[in-house]
Parts: C-alpha cells; structure tokens; sequence
C-alpha cells in the first residue's frame, strides 16, 4: 500500500531494523484464522440446479449473521415473532465484530470498540441499556466504568518517541499548529450549517454536505489551503481506521463526517465545550472489551440458539408476491437447503445480495454498482512478556506509529485489572483500501509474508517484539467495509427518499418492487461502524415483525 510519509530516521533504518530481525521472525508460530474466503467465492460458479436436499419452512429467514442480521433477529424477538431462521456464512455469527483467543486470552478478530452513541442512535442506546452498560443515574445517563476503555487510551511514536494522543504535537511548528486550529474551525462551521449524524440516516442531506460529497477530502483540503504534512497524515489516518481508505478516496463529506458527527476536532490548547448534558460520562472513552465488539455480538447472538445455521452460505433468494425462498448451502454436510418463508430480512453485503436475488430490485442494482469495499487485515500477536518500550508517554490501549503502513495495535489486557504487566496480545490493523490490488494480494501472499512485513513495522518503536512473539493469527476481510467515496450521501439521500418508517421511529429499507424483503447492512449508509448496521437491522426487524 502506498503512504506519503516515512517513519523519522529514513527507510534504510527500517530495512537495517528489519533484517536485524528477520532471523527471528522464522519463530514465530501462526497462519490464517478465522474467516473463509473460499465460501464467499463459491458463489462465483453457477448455483446448483439439481434439487434441494432439505426443505424447511419458517416465518422468516434472516441471510446474513453480522451485527445487522443479530440486530433484526433482536428485533423481531422484541415483537414475539420467534419463528425465524438466521444463516451465517462463517462458523459464528457477528460479521467483523466477532472475536477469538489465542494463549487462552481473548482478543478481536476485527472491530474492537464502540463510541458512545449520541440520540440520534437511540436504537444502539436501548441495546446498551438492556445489557446493563447504561443506567439512569439521578436523571443522567451512566456508563458502567469496568467497559469504558481504561486510561491511557492513545499514544503515537512520532520523532523516536511515544507522545500522549494520535494528533502529531511534539516539536511541530507554529504552522502546524496554525493549520490544526484552521481545521478545527472549518469542523465547527460545518457543524453549524449541517446536522452529521450517526447513523447517517438521520442527518440533514443539506445543500452543504451534498457538496462536500461532490469531491474527495484530499480536493476539499487543497481548496481550503490545509497542506500540512502532520495535519494530512493525522487526516489521512482517520480516514482508514473508519472506512479502510484515505485522503484521495474518501469523499470530503465523510473526512468531515468523521469528527462533525462525534465532538469535532480539537486543536492542541483547544477544551472541549462543557455544559448540561444528559449524559455523565460525556468525553469519556468509547467502550471496549478484550474480544472488541465481540463481547455485544455473542450477546446478540446467544438469544437466537439453534435458530441460528451458521457454516451456510446463500446462494439464492427468490422474492415474489406471497413468498420468499431461499437456497443455501451448508457447507459442513455439503447439503443443498432450500428456505420457505414468508418474509425475508437481507441482511448481506450489498455485493452479495445483487448477486443472489431473483429478481434483483432497482435500488439494491443501483446501490451496490456504486459501492466500492476495503480489504482489511487484522493480526494477532501472542507475546509471552511485555514489551520495553520507547521514552515517552506510558503504554496505551491504542498505540499507533506516526507514517506506518498499518493504523498500529490495540493491547486485549489494557483493560485487565491485573496490577503487574504479563502475558498479552496485541491487534494490529491494516487497512487496504487504497492498495490497487489489496484485495489480491490479501488472498495471494502467505501468513509468514505478512507476519514478517508486520513485525518489522512494529519493531521501529519495539525492537524486542520479534523475540517476545510466540504465534501470529491473521485474520483477512476481502470486504470488510464500504468506503465513503464521492457521491455515497447523494446515494444514501436517494435510499432515504425511498424507505418506509418502521415502527421503531427508524427508517427501514423495503421497496416496492420487493415487498416481502427487508434490508439491512452497513454497506446501505455507505461505511461500515456498528451504530450503522445495528440501526438498520433493527428498524428492519422492527418493519417485518
């Protein structure tokens, strides 16, 4: 993947530290885990026309077991429709929010927190609330402590040394700081003219942000002067941690989206606004576990028991008047099934779902031509001992190196209470959006390829990483997540336009020409966070219940 930018000290130093290394990496145990690519790809080859060996008929099928596809199985609970069916195309169900352990210690497979949810994702808040995470308090709203992320929370080695937060600070020069504070302005008047919203489904589709649309961010910054070095690689950093691409990809609205829809950008010296809120823990960290969003996905998904078929992958649904039936194939057996239901909630990957409806509807055609997904990889490192560590700010939860190709890694133990630093693992992240071929080289490279590019990233801040490594588990997403380019809002608009109100207050997405199916999944908003697909799984649940 192409960067701009070089860590401090020059790419000789880090091929010199990557061959002082390179003998040690030959140790380190691992491989591929957790997802199966070759699934997904059985649906390149014609579906089988011989006849089913299993019939079943339910209610309603659920396609599709991410968080979307939990939140409708949820939702339809909730409204006492339990004659459902849930397919799952891996071994489990939770989509990118699914975990796993490696050392007897759980850690993330992908997704690895959640921000505290404003009102306007007041469907992810009553989840919250029903998992005991959120209380009435003397008339305020409180986050239970032990989930909120523990301090220190983000470090970044920049110039040889680790300072507290992401946003470059040590020794940069007046200019820089000058172009934070000019950037922070342009958020607040962006938040003054639009509502950005989480989900966006709720947000204000203004004259302004339609405009911001129109172009990538890397456009809008030239236009508005916003040429630092530091600013752009934070800018561009941001981007790919949220939608797997960067500055030259993703549309203007969504650079802007990333901080006016959260509490906007501040400049080093800048406070954050006070004021009444309802909510006590507002400014606090975002929610986390060891698994990451794991823990909210086995949550989701141990209600739905047996009417979960994981293993499955959907290979046909044909939508008419009176009916929705759907082929699937398990893939542990090698049986061919075939689902009648009444109704259906789509929970897919919009790429997915245009190749298996029958017929195709008009918006699901149109959306999914315009959609463009990030490959991501995620790797596991089990290291036996902690890690020494650089001068500067104190280990953190997240720890991100200044001009690396990866977004750096998040500590499973951050959040443990033991007193004595031990045994841990680390979950490093890689963003392949903006690789012209990632996608191909995800699939295509060995394991050892990308544990010994990702042992010598890591060991310009740890040069004892490779030697305290004992096993590396990698996790590829060919398509973890839509990535915002331009013209997505215009997109989503259009969708809104077109949506039903569920009876959830949310909009549901059900068209006309398919009046028995229901969609749902984060690829509809146009990037992939858990407010986005838990929202839109549950007003569908809500609609067909």
């Amino acid at each position: 993947m192409q960067r701009r930018f070089l860590l401090r000290g020059g790419a000789g130093s880090l091929l010199a530290l990557a061959g002082c290394t390179k003998q040690q990496h030959g140790a380190i145990e691992g491989g591929f885990a957790g997802t199966h690519p070759e699934r997904g790809h059985l649906l390149r080859a014609p579906w089988p026309t011989r006849a089913p060996d299993d019939v079943r008929h339910v209610h309603t099928v659920i396609a599709g077991g991410g968080i979307a596809g939990l939140a409708a199985a949820r939702a339809l609970r909730l409204a006492g429709h339990d004659d459902f069916a849930l397919l799952e195309l891996e071994d489990a169900a939770g989509g990118n929010s699914r975990g796993m352990r490696l050392g007897g210690i759980a850690c993330p497979q992908g997704a690895h927190y959640l921000p505290l949810p404003g009102d306007d994702a007041r469907a992810v808040q009553d989840l919250l609330e029903e998992l005991g995470l959120r209380r009435r308090v003397a008339g305020r709203w409180q986050y239970d402590e032990l989930h909120l992320c523990h301090s220190p929370q983000e470090r970044l080695f920049f110039g040889g040394q680790w300072q507290d937060g992401l946003l470059p600070q040590q020794g940069v020069g007046a200019a820089t700081l000058a172009q934070y504070r000019r950037f922070a302005d342009a958020v607040r008047r962006a938040q003054q003219a639009a509502h950005y919203a989480i989900p966006v489904q709720k947000s204000s589709f203004a004259p302004s942000q339609l405009a911001q649309d129109a172009i990538n961010f890397e456009s809008w910054l030239t236009q508005h002067g916003l040429d630092d070095a530091q600013l752009r690689w934070y800018l561009d950093y941001c981007c790919r941690d949220d939608y797997g691409a960067g500055l030259a990809r993703v549309s203007a609205w969504a650079g802007i989206h990333y901080f006016a829809s959260r509490h906007g950008f501040h400049a080093p010296g800048e406070g954050v606004d006070g004021g009444a809120d309802e909510d006590a823990n507002e400014g606090a960290g975002p929610l986390t576990w060891p698994e990451g969003n794991a823990w909210l996905a086995t949550r989701l998904a141990a209600p739905v028991g047996d009417r979960l078929h994981a293993a499955r992958v959907v290979g046909r649904i044909v939508h008419g008047r009176h009916g929705v039936t759907v082929d699937a194939l398990d893939t542990a057996s090698g049986r061919l099934e075939r689902w009648q239901a009444r109704q259906a909630v789509v929970a897919l990957p919009l790429w997915v779902a245009a190749r298996v409806l029958d017929p195709l509807p008009a918006a699901v055609r149109q959306r999914a031509a315009g959609l463009r997904t990030a490959p991501w990889l995620v790797a596991n490192l089990q290291l036996r001992a902690p890690l020494d560590d650089r001068p500067g700010a104190a280990p953190s939860w997240d720890n991100v190196l200044y001009g690396a190709p990866g977004l750096g890694y998040v500590d499973a133990m951050h959040q443990s209470l033991h007193p004595v630093p031990g045994a841990t693992v680390l979950t490093y992240y890689r963003a392949l959006g903006d690789a012209s071929e990632g996608r191909a080289q995800l699939l295509a490279r060995p394991w050892t390829h990308w544990r010994d590019a990702i042992v010598a990233e890591l060991s310009a801040a740890h040069p004892d990483l490779a030697a305290k490594t004992e096993r590396i588990a990698l996790v590829r997403h060919g398509h973890a997540m839509a990535v915002p380019t331009p013209g997505t809002l215009g997109q989503v608009a259009a969708l809104r336009a077109a949506a039903h109100p569920a009876r959830s207050g949310e909009l549901a997405l059900a068209f006309a020409d398919a009046p028995r199916l229901a969609f749902a999944h984060a690829d509809w908003s146009g990037y992939s966070v858990f407010e986005e697909a838990f929202t839109l799984g549950h007003a569908a649940g809500t609609a067909l219940g």
